[in-house]
């Protein structure tokens, strides 16, 4: 049985044709599946719920691209969510992700999905701290990674005038984004999850620090 059901809502959004998407996102789940016995890729409760949890999840941010979005940072990739699933529906369209990982299995199993795949990947094995951020990049994502506060302070040295960042958080979103507040200016759009009832996608612009009294 196919398994489009799941994110053909995407389609429209996605560069390729149906059936060439299908079968990249078919041989990521099958690398991800035979990796997963050796590293906790996803949890194990999520994981028979791949196309759904975690692919149609990712592809939610499609809709939310503009045209000149060319450049991703995508933050604690982990198993490559959200990232692999976006590159593998842009590929061919001119944009490249960057993918920041320390964990040297995980960016081993990311490597290889970029490569057998032939991505526009480009993963980094280092914590986000480490990373060169004269390069600016046009949109940042980021999956159950961290809170809000401390993910402001991980992206705000890679914040361009242009930049965005479009994160995925669960039900407790609105606490996050008053905290962050606390440190942090910034513009902030709540998109509902169309994979969790109790969640969003924040879009979040023009992050700055606070002044200091």
């Amino acid at each position: 049985m196919s398994n489009l059901p799941s994110i053909e809502r995407y389609l429209p959004f996605m560069f390729r044709s149906a059936s060439f998407i299908e079968a990249d996102l078919q041989a990521y789940a099958e690398l991800l599946n035979r990796w997963q016995s050796v590293q906790n890729l996803v949890s194990r409760e999520t994981l028979s719920a791949l196309w759904e949890r975690h692919f149609a999840d990712s592809l939610q941010l499609l809709p939310l691209l503009h045209s000149t979005d060319k450049i991703f940072r995508d933050l604690g990739s982990g198993g490559g969510f959200p990232a692999l699933p976006l590159a593998i529906a842009c590929k061919g369209d001119g944009r490249h992700f960057h993918l920041v990982e320390p964990t040297a299995r995980k960016v081993s199993f990311l490597r290889t999905v970029a490569r057998e795949l032939d991505l526009s990947v480009t993963v980094h094995g280092s914590r986000i701290e480490q990373l060169d951020s004269r390069e600016t990049p046009d949109v940042i994502t980021s999956r159950a990674l961290a809170s809000l506060p401390q993910l402001c302070s991980w992206m705000a040295p890679f914040f361009g005038s242009k930049t965005r960042a479009l994160l995925h958080k669960g039900k407790e979103h609105g606490e996050e984004v008053r905290e962050a507040r606390a440190q942090w200016d910034f513009d902030v759009v709540e998109h509902r999850s169309d994979t969790d009832p109790a969640g969003v996608v924040l879009e979040i612009s023009n992050l700055r620090e606070r002044p200091t009294a």
